[in-house]
């Protein structure tokens, strides 16, 4: 089915965090929610379905959060650290520049993967895994894994998975010159099925930053 999110740009207020990382994750209430885009998939005549997750975001100075909320499913989430394209999670694109001119990613693009589970001896902590962008000009500066900051959730019907990007891993990230964000994530889940933030394949919706949509960082 053709996605008619690809014939309109989308922005998006990105909203200003007050508080960093808890150590539980970031406070991100309802208010953080990005829109739920299914009503424009659906046909007048249709019941709109709402979507079985939400994504929140937020940012400051020091970095940018967001928290993944997971509902309605009947099996644990599928993660396998050897295999993270594959794993059910979340993959986020960043473009600290918001370039919409050009299709392919340059040194400002970020692609990375979160897992809720699949890390550690037990396999119950989450996992993030950055990923180079094809066909992209140049690539960020590297990455230290490390300094992301990770916490879950399990339920029995779902996950909440709490991120935190400190700005100093991210190339570019300066919200006071530069206070929009390209983005676009897709939620990956064996049992739900894949969940696009704008556009799908066969759109190179992963490596083409013209593609994506626009965070406006407000205070």
């Amino acid at each position: 089915m053709f996605s008619k999110r690809f014939l309109f740009r989308f922005r998006f207020p990105c909203k200003h965090l007050l508080k960093g990382w808890t150590g539980n994750g970031s406070d991100l209430d309802e208010s953080y929610r990005l829109p739920d885009l299914a009503e424009l998939d659906t046909n007048p005549d249709q019941e709109i379905k709402t979507q079985p997750f939400e994504l929140r975001i937020g940012w400051n100075n020091n970095g940018f959060a967001f928290s993944l909320l997971v509902f309605d499913k009947k099996q644990r989430p599928w993660c396998r650290a050897m295999h993270p394209e594959e794993s059910d999670g979340i993959q986020i694109c960043l473009d600290t520049r918001d370039i919409k001119d050009i299709h392919r990613a340059t040194r400002f693009c970020h692609r990375l993967i979160f897992l809720p589970t699949g890390h550690g001896h037990s396999q119950t902590a989450p996992a993030v895994f950055w990923l180079p962008i094809h066909r992209a000009k140049d690539h960020p500066n590297p990455i230290d894994l490390d300094k992301i900051k990770l916490h879950n959730s399990l339920e029995s019907n779902g996950y909440q998975l709490d991120v935190w990007l400190p700005a100093d891993i991210l190339t570019g990230y300066e919200p006071k010159e530069h206070p929009t964000l390209g983005f676009h994530f897709v939620l990956i889940d064996r049992e739900l099925g894949n969940r696009f933030f704008l556009v799908e394949p066969p759109f190179p919706h992963d490596h083409d930053p013209s593609l994506w949509g626009t965070l406006e960082l407000n205070s």
